[in-house]
């Protein structure tokens, strides 16, 4: 790859922030060193290595490598045959530990991770020796006791020892001779216990003096008597370093012979670390897995620059390779063509390392030998290059080398110079790279160019859209049309005097002013076009989720509907075969009767009785169905107190108590029960006299014709309470699934209290609120244990 044009497309600034995820330095080091492939093999398998870390991180839920300091010089030194320190078998004990950890995380997934399985075969560690440099390691500059046997003596001979030679210079400070002490404390000099004496009466303490005070008044004396006990704790203690050092060395001794083993899991723990950094930049940047190809087809959907800001970056959509390899990209200044460009080129790169590009799922590019790029002011003072003399060494130097696996991208070919010129050495640097079979970009302002696109095959013309309204670019590409300049819009929108746009304008030739007109009224009338297209499939996203969600009602009702039915044929086989069982049960009476042998006239009578009950429980059925229909409805001039009125929404009767013109409401009594009734609700059914001789009719209604909804509206909490548990002890007695309570919504206090009620209920199972067309929150649907 052309290092100069890996560098002017940014590459190394989109490893080094993909190498800021990886947890060990060694690590980001291994990221950022990696070179673009020109194997479609090897770039597939980096991609799939990366989409295998994204599903290790994000649904495995595996953890990154455990942080470990970089030992390779330790290892060495280990491996010839020196002694580490604590600190250091530490840091190796952390390798080990981390090779450890990656192995059994990646080891313990699924038959999908391939690539990271093989790189985690690859690791290898000693679960003994870590253990023991874990157990015998306290901190970087202790062991533990129970490092070894032998240690572990010394230290309780030491501290035992110790406790000895405090306690005797204790005796010695709070004796006869505390007065020869500067402070009655016992202190270390030399490894040794001395104690402090004041400078007038060092004679009298027999001892060494091992120290004395900056000042001079006070020696540091160890007293005999504690002589042999100091040369002793002496003793131990090299006999504990001589351990410690015995110890360490065996350790270290383990490692060497592990060195090569464990230089290698460093190896291979740096490249896992990059890999797994690849996946959390992805993730951060929302990037997508590209489809790769050798073909030099590049689809980008939706792509955004990655080193723009994701919250302000317009995504754009570009297509080449396909029906045509090279685009000349025109357009007003600041449209965003030199960050396409500059995008594309960027994007086969960094699929080319394994790394996801941040845009939309279906994303094509491709592999190139070589990416060329010549972009921005390359003037060179030290080389005496003018800006175009730079622009067209680099020009030059893509031509020789670029062929048919190659990607070209030139910003503002054949600027910086005459145009007439510029525009003609633009021409033939365009045919040669479509006659070498490369595939590119190239930027133009150039009318000439963007007439001679027209002409040559393999070549699109494109265009960055620009609202001549706003006056302001829009930053998506149009193919097919090439894109107007605007540059005198841009500078009338930048505050140039009118007299000076004026001027100008009249410079222009009229061939150049024509095709400027043409073209920017094409780009008006595109961008119109475009705006309605938007517009009506707007629309018709909106009426498709209407009529979805009229499509989900349809198939709501209807469920319902047959929830209805199947529930209302389940009644009617129960009542139909609860008749059944009492007609039976009466027949077999009567034919018990007429089975005697002497039928007397009291046995007549009784069976006479038994056939009436069948006559009624005929009747008390056909007339269930007709009974509302030979009522009169109550109108305000019908309805009078005292009347027997039929109420709807219960199926019962009642008396008429009360009656509110105004709300147009009555109080109808049902038994016991008080209820407010609208008129709607209402049908009369005669004189209250009359309404004596049902009563018993209506009060059968319970046990052969249940009820499956109640109305309490109008009652007080306590009532409708009352009224609600009576109506579902009925309903669990008649072996209903579902009933319903009607208390509308009010203020709520009723609706409410019947729902906390519910909650503690022992024959309820759930509830609902109504849904649409059923009442919604004015009524509770009671499903029953």
């Amino acid at each position: 790859m052309d290092a100069k044009s890996l560098e002017r497309l940014e590459l190394n600034k989109i490893l080094s922030a993909a190498a800021k995820y990886c947890v060990t330095s060694r690590g980001g080091d291994v990221l950022r060193s990696v070179a673009p492939s020109d194997d479609l093999a090897e770039v597939r398998e980096r991609l799939k290595t990366t989409a295998e870390c994204d599903v290790l991180l994000f649904s495995y839920g595996i953890g990154k490598i455990e942080y470990f300091d970089d030992v390779t010089g330790l290892l060495k030194r280990a491996e010839k045959g020196s002694a580490l320190s604590c600190g250091e078998l530490l840091k190796v004990c952390a390798l080990m530990r981390s090779a450890r950890s990656a192995f059994v995380s990646i080891s313990g997934t699924g038959e999908d991770i391939v690539n990271m399985r093989r790189l985690s075969d690859r690791l290898y560690f000693d679960s003994a020796l870590e253990e023991d440099i874990t157990e015998k390691i306290l901190s970087d500059d202790a062991l533990a006791d129970t490092a070894s046997d032998a240690l572990y003596t010394v230290r309780l001979k030491i501290r035992s020892l110790n406790e000895r030679i405090r306690a005797k210079l204790s005796e010695y400070i709070t004796g006869k001779n505390a007065e020869y002490l500067q402070d009655s404390i016992v202190t270390i000099r030399n490894d040794r216990y001395v104690i402090p004496v004041k400078a007038e009466h060092k004679n009298r303490v027999r001892g060494l003096v091992h120290d004395r005070s900056q000042t001079g008044a006070t020696f540091f004396i160890e007293p005999e008597y504690v002589l042999e006990l100091n040369n002793e704790l002496m003793a131990l203690t090299c006999d504990e370093r001589e351990e410690e050092e015995r110890i360490l060395k065996s350790l270290s001794a383990r490692v060497g012979a592990l060195a090569p083993r464990l230089i290698a899991d460093e190896e291979a723990l740096f490249e896992i670390d990059a890999c797994l950094a690849r996946a959390e930049y992805a993730y951060g940047l929302k990037c997508v897995c590209p489809e790769v190809n050798a073909r030099g087809e590049i689809s980008i959907i939706k792509g955004r620059h990655p080193l723009i800001d994701k919250n302000t970056v317009v995504p754009v959509t570009i297509e080449l390779g396909k029906d045509y390899n090279f685009l000349l990209l025109s357009g007003a200044n600041t449209g965003g063509k030199t960050v396409t460009l500059k995008m594309c080129g960027l994007f086969c790169l960094m699929a080319a390392c394994g790394l996801f590009v941040p845009a939309a799922d279906g994303t094509r590019l491709s592999v190139f030998s070589n990416v060329f790029c010549d972009v921005g002011d390359s003037q060179s003072i030290e080389e005496s290059l003018s800006t175009f003399s730079s622009h067209i060494t680099n020009v030059i130097s893509i031509c020789r080398e670029a062929d048919g696996k190659s990607l070209v991208l030139i910003d503002e070919l054949g600027g910086g110079t005459n145009p007439d010129e510029g525009q003609a050495i633009a021409k033939a640097v365009v045919k040669r790279l479509i006659d070498c079979g490369a595939r590119g970009i190239v930027t133009t302002h150039f009318t000439p160019l963007k007439e001679f696109a027209y002409t040559v095959k393999g070549m699109e013309n494109a265009s960055m859209e620009f609202d001549s309204a706003t006056l302001k670019p829009l930053y998506s590409i149009k193919i097919g049309m090439p894109g107007a300049s605007n540059a005198l819009l841009i500078a009338r929108r930048l505050g140039m005097d009118e007299d000076m746009l004026a001027d100008a304008t009249g410079y222009l030739s009229d061939d150049a002013r024509k095709l400027e007109n043409v073209v920017r009224r094409a780009e008006e009338s595109r961008v119109a076009a475009d705006e309605k297209l938007r517009e009506a499939e707007a629309a018709q996203k909106e009426w498709s989720e209407k009529l979805k969600e009229v499509d989900a009602q349809i198939a709501a009702l209807g469920a319902e509907r047959e929830k209805l039915n199947r529930n209302a044929r389940l009644e009617s086989r129960r009542i139909v075969a609860q008749r059944a069982a009492r007609a039976e049960e009466l027949l077999g009476e009567m034919e018990d009767i007429f089975r005697k042998e002497e039928v007397t006239e009291a046995d007549l009578i009784r069976a006479r009785t038994l056939k009436n009950k069948i006559d009624d429980a005929v009747f008390d059925e056909e007339q269930g169905a007709k009974r509302s229909t030979s009522y009169l409805p109550a109108t305000a001039d019908t309805l009078k107190v005292g009347l027997s009125v039929y109420v709807k929404k219960t199926q019962s009767k009642g008396i008429v108590t009360s009656y509110y013109k105004g709300k147009d409401e009555a109080e109808v009594t049902c038994g016991s029960i008080k209820m407010h009734c609208k008129l709607s609700d209402l049908m009369i059914t005669g004189e209250p006299e009359k309404v004596e001789k049902k009563v018993k009719f209506v009060k059968k209604l319970p046990k052969d014709a249940p009820l499956l909804e109640i109305n309490v509206l109008g009652m007080t909490v306590p009532e409708a309470i009352y009224e609600v548990d009576n109506f579902i002890d009925r309903a669990v007695t008649d072996n209903l699934e579902e009933i319903k309570v009607i208390h509308g919504v009010g203020t709520g206090k009723l609706k409410n209290a019947i729902r906390q009620h519910l909650l503690r209920h022992k024959n309820v199972e759930s509830f609902r609120a109504g849904k649409y067309g059923e009442g919604e929150q004015g009524v509770t649907f009671i499903r029953l244990k």
